[in-house]
């Protein structure tokens, strides 16, 4: 992948901006950037986006620009000398990806056919826009395509926003997603950075899935407790919800517990340095397929018998018993005995025969490895 187009998938969402004036480029990026964006997409709809893209990347070097609604080569050269990294259009113009292209750029034409993608693919256009992609038919249409064109690679803009990203990020064949809803117009035009920099924060945090619900801390007093809140909800861009209960009880809260298997490969494979290693497949497979269950009542995907890859199975009923075993903030830990009745009576969900059998031969082991007790783990 060109480290431009890997750098765009990093990120993952590209911001869509319609400048009104040079004087708003720095603080609006500024506050993406602070919000975990570091990218735009600036569209040449407004005279300013020249020199917007100009001040930025001589501003802030370490901002990827790409130049957005660029219909024509003339454009296309004046994107790029200005600091443009990429060239986005709204259609497939051959004689502007040709220019583009024998230039050295990385241009992302507008695509809304399969004919259309594959012309586009077959000039050397690495990533392709799809747009306007809720009216195309949105992440449907794609996987239909994608099953034809599997060398694809889409960033979708048109009627994507907070309720339906990660429907679009969750297909392997998308990339990149666009979209403006970070960052409005009538946002941009009151000058808010705050809350540009807030509604970013608030794109990433639903990109990865990860929404803080409440942090239960052990510490001397409410300060000290407070400031170790700040202080992960800073990392992390997360809000600080503080809360006297670390009890999580109703059907929100276990449905979220059970989208960690999809999040947690899908944030594999968001990792360029994880997918590289040989190991990624296992990796992959167990965090996304380690509670599916051998008679197809597991979960994501409901798989049955051996279409659940054979390294995710063990480390299920690993995963089992350690939960059974060791004590949670809202249980105590079941003894070895009870803990292997529960998992031999199917309590548990029902395991592929043969590694449960293997389990039940080794189990004594395993109470070695956790000491004279499940707490041992945990003094």
């Amino acid at each position: 992948m060109n480290p431009i187009v890997e750098k765009v998938y990093q990120i993952g969402i590209i911001p869509v901006i319609a400048f009104n004036s040079v004087d708003e480029a720095l603080p609006l990026c500024k506050a993406l950037a602070e919000g975990g964006l570091p990218a735009a997409e600036v569209t040449f709809r407004t005279a300013c986006a020249e020199e917007c893209i100009r001040k930025i990347h001589e501003e802030m070097p370490e901002m990827l620009l790409g130049a957005g609604t660029v219909l024509t080569c003339e454009q296309a050269d004046r994107a790029m000398a200005a600091g443009a990294s990429f060239i986005v259009a709204p259609g497939f113009d051959p004689e502007v990806c040709k220019h583009v292209i024998d230039k050295g750029g990385i241009m992302m034409p507008g695509t809304a056919s399969a004919g259309e993608m594959q012309q586009a693919m077959n000039m050397g256009c690495e990533a392709l826009k799809f747009f306007p992609a809720e009216a195309n038919g949105g992440v449907g249409m794609l996987k239909n395509i994608g099953a034809a064109l599997k060398g694809a690679r889409w960033m979708c803009t048109g009627g994507v926003n907070a309720k339906n990203v990660n429907d679009y990020l969750g297909y392997d064949q998308i990339f990149a997603v666009g979209g403006t809803w970070m960052c409005k117009s009538d946002v941009i035009k009151a000058h808010d950075w705050a809350k540009i920099t807030a509604q970013s924060k608030e794109a990433v945090d639903t990109m990865l899935g990860l929404k803080l619900m409440h942090v239960g801390i052990n510490t001397e007093n409410e300060e000290e407790a407070m400031k170790m809140a700040n202080l992960i909800g800073s990392l992390l861009n997360m809000k600080v919800a503080p809360g006297n209960s670390s009890i999580f009880v109703g059907n929100k809260e276990f449905e979220i517990m059970k989208t960690h298997t999809t999040q947690g490969g899908q944030l594999l494979e968001r990792i360029p340095q994880m997918r590289e290693l040989p190991f990624f497949t296992y990796a992959y497979d167990i965090a996304k397929y380690h509670h599916e269950r051998w008679d197809g009542r597991g979960y994501p995907e409901g798989r049955k018998g051996d279409d659940i890859p054979l390294w995710a199975q063990i480390v299920s009923i690993a995963d089992v018993y350690d939960a059974l075993v060791s004590p949670r903030c809202y249980k105590k830990a079941f003894s070895f005995e009870v803990a292997l009745g529960m998992i031999v009576s199917g309590e548990c969900g029902v395991f592929n025969p043969n590694i449960l059998a293997c389990f039940r031969e080794i189990e004594g082991k395993l109470r070695t490895l956790y000491g004279s007790g499940p707490e041992r783990l945990y003094e």
